[in-house]
């Protein structure tokens, strides 16, 4: 089981009415994958829902669900010896657990995004900035789909 406690930002992001519309999750949605994907699928939006997480200001996990349909992009594959969330993210794309000398690299799907404006090729640059925290590359995500400054205020992240 996961802990919240690992989870610095949970985020659902989703469009009602072609308007982005975003709640934070709840504690209990994040002990477990099954339990955020039955967490986003909840919300009512046009085309599912987006879920952003940021865990231990180390890795970031965007989950997308539209009804049956599940994509997952993990910022750093190694980070399943240390969460167990991203863990579970590995095991669900059936990915080979990472070896201890393994090099950080995403894993699941950068183009989970593409469809709203977030290209695969940017996804992977940004993973790419290590000079970049999770939640300031999530903030960035957020900007490029249109609500940055909503998850900004959300989180509490200040605009330099």
């Amino acid at each position: 089981m996961a802990s919240p406690d690992d989870v610095d930002i949970a985020l659902a992001a989703y469009r009602e009415e072609g308007v982005w519309q975003l709640q934070e999750l709840a504690d209990p949605v994040l002990t477990s994958l099954d339990a955020v994907i039955s967490g986003l699928r909840r919300f009512p939006g046009d085309g599912g829902a987006i879920g952003l997480l940021a865990l231990d200001e180390d890795v970031f996990l965007v989950v997308r669900v539209a009804g049956p349909q599940v994509r997952l992009l993990l910022s750093d594959v190694t980070a399943a010896d240390i969460y167990d969330l991203a863990r579970e993210v590995i095991e669900h794309l059936g990915l080979p657990y990472p070896e201890e000398d393994d090099e950080p690299a995403p894993a699941g799907d950068l183009a989970i995004l593409s469809d709203l404006g977030v290209r695969a090729g940017d996804m992977g640059e940004l993973i790419d900035d290590f000079d970049l925290y999770p939640d300031e590359m999530l903030s960035d995500i957020a900007d490029r789909l249109g609500f940055g400054d909503d998850f900004d205020d959300l989180v509490g992240l200040t605009n330099a």
